[in-house]
């Protein structure tokens, strides 16, 4: 942003918080310095435009109205209730979080929104430290189609976009009426109704080629309401289309593999090598994927059906214990 237009949209952030009353367009123009170079009345309007929408990007509560019936004219203001930030009080361990949560974004774009959250909570008086050394460093990696759909979901807005499918070079276009975007299994996917096919669809975003763009009136979509978009990428395991049910029966011993146990429907149980623990059903869309995350379980999940999935999962382990030198699974 220049320092020229900067400095103009201060001042006019100054002029509606003085005043209680609604400023027209034309009143704000004669006013607010850098407003009266603009060369015609068209230039005028363009740039005032531009500087309401940069006020509403930023959270700042713009409001419109009349100052009476028999104004003929619409105006603007800010109010102070609406504007003013409350007390923030953190606890020394909340601080610190906040501090980290700062670093846990490796994305351009959502590094820079986290990095002015902090600006404007120091700001505000709340010491963060958000250098202070950490036992762990996280980090959160977006898709480059990340922050375009994001924005686009909070638009409200819908987006045409070029499609890889799983296993396959070929790419689609695809137009989407996005109702959010969620991360599933260390992966991110957009849900939203698909024109293409007129239903509900989930996209992996890692999957996305080239540019997303922006289609359509801001504010023309609108998640329906009841629509869980966890569930839904879920369900489909996260891919466009759901796949065939696989129901697999697995051992998980007591007082671990919570994850896993939450899947699935308790059936019964059972005593493998000397310790207790449930068996439960699970219904899979993808048992090849699902063999990476319940071999991530180590001893605590025993597979029992089906055998294709038992395997895999062996191979997994027996491929860890390699590496390690520690011989095979039995």
């Amino acid at each position: 942003m220049s320092t020229a237009r900067a400095e103009r949209l201060v001042n006019l952030v100054l002029a509606l918080l003085s005043t209680r009353q609604y400023l027209t367009a034309e009143r704000i123009r004669g006013i607010v310095p850098g407003y009266a170079d603009a060369a015609s009345d068209d230039a005028f309007f363009r740039t005032f435009e531009r500087d309401k929408t940069e006020l509403r990007e930023l959270g700042i509560p713009l409001e419109t109205g009349r100052n009476s019936v028999f104004d003929p004219v619409e105006g603007y203001r800010i109010a102070r209730r609406d504007y003013e930030l409350g007390e923030i009080d953190l606890a020394p361990d909340e601080a610190a979080a906040v501090g980290l949560a700062v670093r846990l974004w490796d994305s351009p774009e959502l590094t820079g929104q986290a990095q002015g959250a902090l600006v404007k909570l120091r700001a505000a008086g709340v010491e963060v430290d958000d250098q202070a050394p950490t036992v762990i460093e996280p980090r959160v990696r977006a898709e480059p189609a990340f922050a375009p759909m994001l924005a686009a979901v909070q638009a409200g807005q819908a987006v045409r976009f070029e499609y890889r499918r799983s296993g396959s070079p070929e790419r689609r276009i695809r137009t989407l009426e996005p109702w959010g975007v969620v991360s599933w299994r260390a992966r991110w996917y957009v849900v939203g109704h698909d024109r293409d096919r007129d239903a509900p669809r989930c996209f992996r975003l890692s999957r996305v080629t080239g540019k997303v763009a922006a289609i359509g009136k801001p504010g023309a979509v609108v998640r329906p309401e009841g629509v869980n978009l966890m569930q839904l990428v879920s369900v489909t395991g996260g891919g466009e289309d759901p796949a065939p049910v696989t129901t697999a029966r697995m051992w998980i011993a007591d007082g671990r593999a919570a994850g896993v146990r939450r899947r699935g429907d308790v059936v019964g149980r059972e005593t493998v090598a000397g310790e207790e623990g449930d068996v439960i059903e699970i219904g899979l869309y993808f048992p090849e994927s699902a063999a990476d995350w319940i071999a991530a379980q180590g001893p605590d999940v025993l597979v029992l059906e089906p055998d294709v999935l038992a395997k895999s999962v062996q191979h997994r382990l027996e491929a860890v214990l390699a590496r390690a030198g520690r011989g095979s699974v039995r």
